[in-house]
C-alpha cells in the first residue's frame, strides 16, 4: 500500500513538473517588444524581392570581365572565407550530434579473468556484456539542445555569407581604387612633362628680355619638382593597393591588371529610404538574430536543469560467472531498470546558470537591436554618397572645363600680350587645373565605392 502511496506521489509530482515545464518547449520567435524590432518581424514575412539591389548576384552589379575574374579569384583563394565556410561544417556537426542525442547509447564491454587458490587449476570467468542507455527527452533538454544547435548553424551560415559579401565588396573597392591611383598618376606625370616645359618657357623668356624674371623661374621649377614628389606618394599607394589585392586573393605580391578608368555602371539605386525588407536579408543581421534564437535556447536549457531526468538502462550479454558459481558453459543474461533524478539541490549551480542565460539573452537582444540601427546607417550613409558624389562629379566636370581654357588664356596673354598676365597667374591656373582634375578622379572613385558598400549594406553579394 505504502507502495503505491508513493507511486501516486512521483506520478502526481511528475505531472506537475510537465505542466510547470511548458515553457521549455517554446520554439523561438522574432521579437516584436520595439517598435524597431516589430517591423522587422512584418519584414521577415514578406516576399523576398529578387529584383531588390541587394539582391542581385553580384555578377550582375560587378560586369567589368578583368574585376569578376579576381573577384571569383577572391572566394575560391580567401582564407578568411575559407575558414568561415569551415565554421559552417564544425555547426552542422554539431547539429548532427544533438539530432543523433535522441537514439539510445550502447556500449559492449568484453572482460575475462582467471582464478587459483591453494593450488587448485585455474579457473576462467568471462563475460560479454552490452549495455543500452536511453534518455527520454520529457522535459526538452535534448529537444532545446537540438534548437540550439540549428540556429548555431543557420548563424554560421550567415556570418559565412557576411564574410563572402565583405570580400567582393573588398575586391571591387581595391580595384577602382587602383584605377583611381593610376588615373592620377598618369595625369600627374602628363602634367610633370608640362610643367617642365613651363619652366623652359620661362628662361627662354627671362633670356630674351620678356619681362620674366628670375623669381618666376625658381618658381616655375618649384611647382615642377613638387608634382614630381607627388608622383612617389602615389606610386608607394599603388604598391600597397596591388599588395591589398593579391593579399585578398591569397597569392603573392604582383601589379595587377585593372581597368583605365574608374566608371561603375549600376541600376538606379536612389528613393526615399530603404524598406526594412532589405535590411532584413543582411547576413550579419540575420547572424545577430541567430545569436539571440541560441540565446533563448540557452535560456531554455538552464529553465530545463531544474526539472527530472529520465533515463531506461538496458544491460544484457553471455557470462559463464552466475552470483559466486561458475558454470560452463556459460548462459545469457539481462537485466532493465529505471531512474527518474530530480535535482533538489545543486548548490546554486541552477539558478545561478538560469540567471545568467536570461542576462546574456538580454544581451543579445541589444546586440541584434544594434545591428539593425548600424545597418539602416550604412545604408543611408552609402545612399547619401553616393548622390552627392554624382552631383559633384557633375559640377567638376564643368570646374576642369573652364580651368583647361584658363590655363591656355593666362599662357597665351603672358606670352604674347604686354605684360598685363603675370608668371604667377600662369602658375596659380595651372596648379588649380591639377586640384580639379584629381578632385574629379577621387569623386569618381567616391561615387563607385559608395555604390559598392551600398550593395554590401543591403546583403549583397550572392
Amino acid at each position: 500500500m505504502k507502495f503505491i502511496n508513493i507511486a501516486r506521489a512521483g506520478v502526481a509530482v511528475l505531472a506537475i513538473s510537465i505542466m510547470g515545464s511548458c515553457g521549455i518547449y517554446k520554439k523561438y520567435e522574432t521579437p516584436t517588444s520595439t517598435v524597431l524590432t516589430k517591423e522587422y518581424a512584418e519584414a521577415r514575412r514578406q516576399p523576398v524581392d529578387s529584383a531588390a539591389f541587394g539582391n542581385l548576384l553580384w555578377e550582375k552589379v560587378f560586369t567589368d570581365p578583368k574585376l569578376a575574374s579576381l573577384i571569383n579569384l577572391a572566394l575560391e583563394n580567401n582564407t578568411d572565407l575559407r575558414n568561415a565556410q569551415l565554421n559552417v561544417e564544425i555547426a552542422q556537426a554539431n547539429l548532427k550530434g544533438a539530432k543523433l542525442a535522441y537514439l539510445p547509447s550502447v556500449a559492449l564491454g568484453p572482460n575475462g579473468a582467471g582464478a587459483s587458490y591453494a593450488g587448485s587449476d585455474l579457473s576462467w570467468t568471462y563475460s560479454i556484456p552490452a549495455q543500452v542507455n536511453w534518455e527520454i527527452d520529457i522535459f526538452g533538454k535534448l529537444l532545446t539542445s537540438k534548437r540550439g544547435a540549428k540556429a548555431a548553424v543557420l548563424r554560421s551560415e550567415a556570418y559565412a555569407q557576411a564574410v563572402r559579401s565583405q570580400i567582393i565588396s573588398a575586391v571591387a573597392n581595391t580595384y577602382y581604387a587602383i584605377a583611381s591611383v593610376r588615373c592620377q598618376l598618369n595625369l600627374s606625370r602628363n602634367t610633370a612633362a608640362l610643367w617642365k616645359k613651363t619652366v623652359q618657357t620661362m628662361k627662354d623668356l627671362k633670356a630674351g628680355g620678356r619681362g620674366v624674371t628670375e623669381a618666376a623661374v625658381v618658381q616655375s621649377a618649384a611647382n615642377y619638382y613638387s608634382i614630381l614628389a607627388s608622383i612617389t606618394d602615389l606610386e608607394v599607394s599603388l604598391d600597397q593597393l596591388n599588395n591589398t589585392m593579391s593579399l585578398l586573393v591569397n597569392q603573392l605580391p604582383q601589379e595587377w591588371d585593372v581597368t583605365d578608368k574608374v566608371d561603375l555602371q549600376v541600376p538606379k539605386v536612389l528613393r526615399a529610404g530603404v524598406p526594412m525588407a532589405e535590411l532584413a536579408a543582411r547576413p550579419d543581421v540575420q547572424a545577430a538574430e541567430q545569436s539571440l534564437a541560441a540565446a533563448f535556447y540557452t535560456t531554455a536549457s538552464a529553465r530545463a536543469a531544474f526539472y527530472p531526468g529520465l533515463n531506461i538502462t538496458a544491460n544484457g550479454g553471455f557470462t559463464n560467472l552466475l552470483g559466486s558459481m561458475i558454470k560452463n558453459p556459460g548462459d545469457w543474461f539481462y537485466q532493465l531498470a529505471g531512474s527518474l533524478t530530480a535535482p533538489l539541490f545543486a548548490r546554486g549551480q541552477n539558478i545561478a546558470r538560469l540567471k545568467a542565460a536570461k542576462a546574456q539573452q538580454k544581451q543579445a537582444l541589444n546586440s541584434f537591436e544594434y545591428t539593425l540601427l548600424s545597418a539602416s546607417a550604412e545604408v543611408s550613409d552609402a545612399l547619401t554618397v553616393y548622390e552627392k558624389s554624382q552631383q559633384k562629379s557633375e559640377y567638376l566636370v564643368e570646374q576642369v572645363a573652364n580651368l583647361e581654357k584658363s590655363v591656355e588664356y593666362t599662357k597665351d596673354l603672358m606670352l604674347y600680350s604686354t605684360g598685363t598676365t603675370s608668371y604667377l597667374e600662369v602658375l596659380t591656373a595651372q596648379q588649380s587645373l591639377l586640384s580639379a582634375q584629381i578632385s574629379q578622379i577621387t569623386t569618381e572613385l567616391a561615387r563607385a565605392r559608395s555604390v559598392i558598400n551600398l550593395y554590401q549594406a543591403l546583403g549583397g553579394g550572392r
